[in-house]
C-alpha cells in the first residue's frame, strides 16, 4: 500500500525537515495527505546573548547559556528569527493526526528532531523518520519503517554543544583582554589555527641547502617507437658506491643527515667533464609486477579533498554544492564519515561497470571497503548516486557546478567497483668510469600498464601539483643487462630544498581527520571560521596565518596548553564519543572538565599545563590571568633588536623603547606571510617615511602644510595656530585632501599639496551661468555641474580639463547605470564550469573576477598581481554555489494629501491612519518572507554532525 493510500485512510501527516528544498522534492514523492514543511534548520539553541536569557535566570547562567551549577543544564530559546516559523508549525500540527520528525540521520538532525519534539508538545502519535537519500522508494520506506528518537544521538549532541560553548565563552574573553577585542577560541577551531601556525613557524625556522647531480640522456642505438623509445633520462644515483644526496637527505636547518655524498657545483661539473667521453652500460633491470586497487568511495572528508585538487573547489563551497544535490534527488547524504556501499549500491554501480566498459572490468566479486574512520557512523552509506540505478552525467540534466560535482562522485562510485589497474615497473642502472677513474652510477625507472582497470573511469589526484598521477605511464626502452649505450648529453643540475608547503583547505582537512580532531562533517565550518576570523588568509590555494593567529596561538599555548594539545583534544573527541555509545555520562564528564573535580581516569580532568593549569578545571585556568603578560604573548623577535608586536588595531614592527629618541616603529602590510618578514624586510619598512612630512609653509595663509599616512591612505593638511577653536559654532576644520594614486608620500611637493587642497577646481560656467566644477570622489576624478555629475577618465584631468572639453562631455547623453567598460587588469583563462573567458576587473567597490555571467569580489588576501586562475575558478565557484542575492522588500507608503477643513482633516487622518496600518501589515509580511527566504538560504547548508 503506498503512503498515499494509507494517508487517505489514516488522517493527515504532518513531516517536518530541515530546509525548504528537501520539503518542496519529499512532498513530490508523498502526495495529497501529507503536508511536509520545514523547519529551517534548529528552532532553538542556547542564547546568543544575556538579552535572550529569560529573566528568570541570573547570574553566570546570563553569560554563559548554561547552569554549571546545576548539572550543566543548557537554557534553550527559540530564535527570533523562527518564532513564526514554530507558529506555522504548531498552526500545521493542530490539524494533522501524525507527526514524522524527518530531519538528517546524524546527531545534528537527531537533536533538531528532539528540539522539534520538545517545543511543538505533540499530542499525536510521533514518529522518526531516516532515509540517506531522496527518492520515491527511499521516502516511502522511510514513512513505512519509522523508528523511535535515539536519545544517545542527542545527549551526544546536546554534550558537544555544552563543551563549545564553555570553551568559547570562557576562553574567547581572555583574548579580548589580553590580544585583541572580538576575538574568539573554539575546541577545534584553536586547533586548526595551531596546526597552520605550526607550519608557517617550520618555514619561518626553515634554511634551505643547496645540491647538485647529473642528469644523463642516453641512446639505444635503435630507432624507436611508442612501445620501445630510443633514448632514455637517467639521473646519478652514486658514485663508487655511495648514495648522492638529494633533497630527502637534509634536515629543516640545510644539515646533512644521512652517510651520503653531497655535491656542490664545481665538483658536479668537474664529474660531468670527466664523463663525456666514457663508454655506459645497462649494470642491471629490475622489473616487478604493478598492481593498483581502486579508490574507496567518497566519505564527507575526501570527497573536500578531491573537490579541491580537481575543481578548485573550497571545503565550504564544495558542501553547499553537494547540499544541493541531495535535497533534489541526486546523491546520497553527503556528511558520512563511512565508506561502504548497500547491496543497491553495489548493483547499481556494477550494472554500469559492465555497460560501459565491459564485463573484463568486473571482478568476479563486489568489492567492500572498511572503514578508516574512528566511531564512524555507519549509519550512513559512503557518498553515491541515488537510486537503485545510477544516473550517468549526462542524464541528470545538471549544468555547471553541480554537474561538475555529480561526476566525481559518479566517476568515483563506479570505479570503485571496477578491477584493479596491472603492469609493469623498471628500474633500469646505467654505469661507467669517468676520466678520473671513479664509478658513476645512473638510474631511470619507467611504468607500463598493461590492464588500467579502474583508471578507466577516475583517477585520483595529488596534494602535490608535480606528483605524478596513477594513470601516468613512463615507457623505457628495452635493453637487457651488459647493453651499451651511449651518452648524447650530461648535465650538471642545481637544486635547492624547500621548506614544508603551507597547508591548503585539502591537505588541512586531510591533518585533522589523521589527527583525529574533530569530526569530518564540520571541517568546512571550521575552515569558513578562521578565514572569515582574520586567523588564515589565503594566497592562491594556500592557507596562511595572520600574525594575529600568531599572538593567539602563542598565548593558548603558553596558559592553556592542554585545550591546544593535538592529543588531548583527540582523546577529548573519544570521551564525546563514548558518551554517545552510552559508555560514559555526559554530567560527570563536563564536570571535570569544568570544575576539574573528582579523581577519574577521563583526561578532562587534565585541562591545561603549566601557570597551575596542572588543577585541571577550565574555570580556573580562566579565572587567574595574573600571570599572562599581554605585551610578551603579542611579540615576536625579528632580528637586529627589532621586534614584530600584534597591537589592538593590528601588527607592527618597532626597534627601541617608545618614546625614546631612537625608537623607530612601522605597519606590517596586511598581505605579507609571516615566514616573509626577514631582518632585510623589516628593515625596509623601517625605513619607509613615516609620520608628518613638512612640506613648506602656504604663502597665502602662512599656514604649515603637512603630508600624512592615515587610515585611509596618504593625504596632505595644513596645521592651524594653537588656539583655533576645533568644536562648536566657531569651529575651524583644516583643509585636508588625499594624494592621488600616481602620488607618493614621499615624493609629493608642496606645490601638489596646495593644489590639491585648492580642490575643487571651477573648470568655468555654462551658457546658462551653471557653474561647472572639478573634483575627485570617492569613486574617483568627475565634473559637478549643480547635481549633473559625470566622471573622468583620470585624476590628471582635475587640473587639466577645459571649458570647452567640459561641455563637450555635457553635451553626451547621461550614461544610465555602468560607465564604460575598462580594459581587464588581468586575464586567467578559460572557466572549467562555464566554459567562458575569466579575467580581473576593477569594479566599484574593487577588484574582482568574472565569466561574464557571475562575478565574485577578491578577498582582502586576495592581489590582481598574485591571483592564480585555481583561485580565480574557486571564487566564481563559491559564488555560484551562493546563488543570486534575494532582493529587500521595499516599503511603499505615501502621506495622504492635506486638506483645507477640519472635517476633511479628520476624515483624512482617519484614511491615513488606515492606511499606515494596511502599509505596516504589509510590510511585515514582506519582512517575514524576506527573513523565511534568508533564513532557508542559511539552512542549506544542513546540519553539522
Amino acid at each position: 500500500m503506498s503512503p498515499t493510500s494509507e494517508a487517505a485512510q489514516g488522517g493527515r501527516r504532518l513531516v517536518i525537515v530541515e530546509s525548504p528544498a528537501k520539503a518542496k522534492t519529499i512532498k513530490g514523492y508523498l502526495g495529497p495527505g501529507y503536508v511536509v514543511e520545514a523547519s529551517v534548520g534548529h528552532i532553538r539553541d542556547l542564547p546568543n546573548g544575556a538579552a535572550e536569557v529569560p529573566d528568570k535566570y541570573t547570574g553566570e547562567v546570563r553569560r554563559l547559556g548554561v547552569d554549571v551549577e546545576h548539572d550543566f543544564q543548557p537554557i534553550y530559546v527559540v530564535n527570533a528569527d523562527k518564532k513564526a516559523q514554530v507558529k506555522k508549525l504548531k498552526d500545521l500540527l493542530r490539524d494533522s493526526d501524525e507527526l514524522f520528525l524527518a530531519t538528517d540521520e546524524d546527531r545534528e538532525g537527531e537533536a533538531i528532531a528532539w528540539h522539534l519534539q520538545e517545543v511543538l508538545k505533540p499530542k499525536i502519535p510521533v514518529h522518526r523518520m531516516v532515509f540517506h537519500e531522496i527518492t520515491k522508494d527511499a521516502i516511502r520506506s522511510a514513512v513505512a519503517n519509522p523508528r523511535e528518537l535515539n536519545k544517545k544521538l542527542v545527549d551526544a549532541q546536546e554534550t558537544r554543544r555544552i563543551l563549545d560553548r564553555l570553551y568559547g565563552y570562557e576562553v574567547s574573553p581572555v583574548l579580548w583582554k589580553k590580544v585583541m577585542p572580538r576575538l574568539s577560541a573554539g575546541r577545534v577551531q584553536s586547533v586548526a589555527t595551531r596546526l597552520v601556525v605550526e607550519r608557517e613557524r617550520e618555514r619561518i625556522a626553515f634554511r634551505s641547502a643547496s645540491y647538485w647531480d647529473l642528469t644523463g640522456t642516453f641512446a639505444t642505438g635503435r630507432a624507436g617507437d611508442a612501445s620501445d623509445p630510443s633514448t632514455l633520462v637517467a639521473r646519478l644515483a652514486a658514485v663508487d658506491g655511495k648514495r648522492v644526496a638529494q633533497g630527502r637527505d637534509f634536515d629543516s636547518l640545510g644539515r646533512l643527515k644521512s652517510d651520503t655524498l653531497h655535491l656542490d657545483e664545481a665538483n658536479a661539473r668537474a664529474l660531468a667533464a670527466a664523463l663525456e667521453q666514457t663508454a655506459f652500460a645497462v649494470r642491471a633491470v629490475e622489473s616487478k609486477p604493478y598492481r593498483r586497487s581502486p579508490y574507496a568511495p567518497f566519505r564527507t572528508t575526501t570527497l573536500q579533498q578531491e573537490a579541491s585538487r580537481k575543481l578548485g573547489f573550497g571545503a565550504k563551497s564544495t558542501m553547499q554544492i553537494a547540499q544541493k544535490l541531495y535535497e533534489n534527488g541526486f546523491i546520497t547524504y553527503m556528511r558520512t564519515d563511512s565508506t561502504t556501499l548497500s547491496e543497491t549500491a553495489v548493483g547499481a554501480a556494477r550494472a554500469q561497470v559492465t555497460q560501459l566498459y565491459g564485463a573484463d572490468y568486473l571482478p568476479e566479486k563486489p568489492r567492500t571497503y572498511a572503514g578508516k574512520v574512528k566511531n564512524a557512523q555507519e549509519a550512513h552509506e559512503a557518498i553515491r548516486p541515488s537510486g537503485d540505478r545510477f544516473r550517468t552525467p549526462a542524464e541528470t540534466g545538471l549544468t555547471g557546478d553541480q554537474f561538475k560535482l555529480y561526476e566525481l562522485i559518479w566517476k568515483r562510485t563506479v570505479a570503485s567497483q571496477m578491477k584493479d589497474a596491472t603492469g609493469n615497473s623498471v628500474t633500469v642502472r646505467i654505469a661507467g668510469t669517468a676520466a678520473d677513474g671513479r664509478d658513476a652510477e645512473f638510474t631511470a625507472s619507467g611504468k607500463t600498464i598493461t590492464f588500467h582497470g579502474f583508471l578507466k573511469a577516475y583517477v585520483e589526484g595529488a596534494d602535490d601539483p608535480n606528483a605524478e598521477l596513477d594513470d601516468r605511464e613512463r615507457r623505457l626502452p628495452q635493453v637487457n643487462e651488459g647493453d651499451a649505450l651511449s651518452a648524447e648529453e650530461i648535465t650538471a643540475d642545481g637544486h635547492a630544498t624547500k621548506p614544508p608547503a603551507r597547508y591548503t583547505e585539502a591537505s588541512l582537512v586531510k591533518e585533522l581527520e589523521e589527527r583525529e580532531i574533530g569530526r569530518p562533517s564540520t571541517y568546512a565550518s571550521i575552515i569558513g571560521t578562521i578565514l572569515d576570523r582574520g586567523y588564515v588568509f589565503k594566497k592562491g590555494t594556500a592557507l596562511v596565518p595572520s600574525f594575529l593567529s600568531f599572538a593567539v596561538v602563542n598565548l593558548l599555548e603558553k596558559h592553556f596548553g592542554r585545550l591546544v594539545d593535538y592529543d588531548f583534544t583527540a582523546r577529548m573527541e573519544d570521551d564525546l564519543d563514548r558518551i554517545a555509545r552510552g559508555e560514559a555520562q555526559a554530567v560527570p564528564w563536563l564536570r571535570r572538565f569544568y570544575f576539574g573535580e573528582g579523581e577519574g581516569t577521563g583526561v578532562a580532568a587534565e585541562a591545561g599545563n603549566g601557570d597551575g593549569d596542572h588543577l585541571g578545571g577550565l574555570k580556573e585556568l580562566v579565572t587567574d590571568l595574573g600571570a599572562i603578560d599581554a605585551r610578551e604573548v603579542s611579540s615576536f623577535p625579528v632580528g637586529n633588536e627589532i621586534v614584530l608586536r600584534v597591537g589592538r588595531y593590528g601588527p607592527y614592527i618597532e626597534r627601541g623603547e617608545r618614546d625614546s629618541e631612537n625608537h623607530q616603529r612601522a605597519d606590517i602590510p596586511e598581505d605579507l606571510a609571516p615566514d616573509e618578514l626577514t631582518v632585510e624586510i623589516a628593515e625596509e619598512l623601517l625605513a619607509r617615511p613615516s609620520g608628518d612630512f613638512a612640506l613648506g609653509t602656504d604663502p597665502v595663509s602662512g599656514h604649515e602644510i603637512v603630508a600624512k599616512d592615515g587610515r585611509y591612505g596618504p593625504y596632505v593638511t595644513e596645521v592651524l595656530p594653537e588656539g583655533t577653536p576645533k568644536t562648536g559654532k566657531n569651529a575651524v576644520k583644516p583643509r585636508t585632501a588625499s594624494l592621488f594614486k600616481s602620488m607618493a608620500l614621499d615624493t609629493v611637493t608642496l606645490e601638489d599639496a596646495l593644489r590639491l587642497m585648492s580642490l575643487p577646481r571651477v573648470v568655468g560656467k555654462d551658457a546658462e551661468g551653471v557653474e561647472i566644477t572639478a573634483q575627485n570622489g570617492r569613486y574617483g576624478p568627475y565634473l559637478k555641474k549643480g547635481t549633473d555629475s559625470r566622471s573622468l577618465q583620470s585624476e590628471d584631468q582635475i587640473f587639466g580639463i577645459t571649458l570647452d572639453e567640459a561641455l563637450a562631455i555635457y553635451a553626451q547623453p547621461k550614461q544610465r547605470g555602468r560607465a564604460a567598460a575598462k580594459p581587464p587588469l588581468k586575464e586567467l583563462g578559460e572557466d572549467p564550469v562555464s566554459g567562458k573567458p575569466v579575467v580581473v576587473k576593477d569594479g566599484r567597490f574593487g577588484p574582482y573576477v568574472t565569466d561574464g555571467e557571475t562575478n565574485a569580489t577578491l578577498r582582502s588576501a586576495d592581489s590582481v598581481e598574485e591571483i592564480t586562475a585555481e583561485r580565480g575558478f574557486e571564487l566564481l565557484a563559491e559564488k555560484r554555489a551562493k546563488g543570486p542575492a534575494k532582493k529587500t522588500a521595499k516599503k511603499a507608503a505615501k502621506k495622504a494629501p492635506a486638506k483645507k477643513t477640519a472635517a476633511k482633516k479628520t476624515a483624512a487622518k482617519k484614511t491615513t491612519t488606515a492606511k499606515k496600518t494596511a502599509a505596516k501589515k504589509t510590510t511585515t509580511a514582506k519582512k517575514s518572507t524576506a527573513k523565511k527566504a534568508t533564513a532557508a538560504k542559511t539552512a542549506a547548508g544542513g546540519s553539522e554532525d
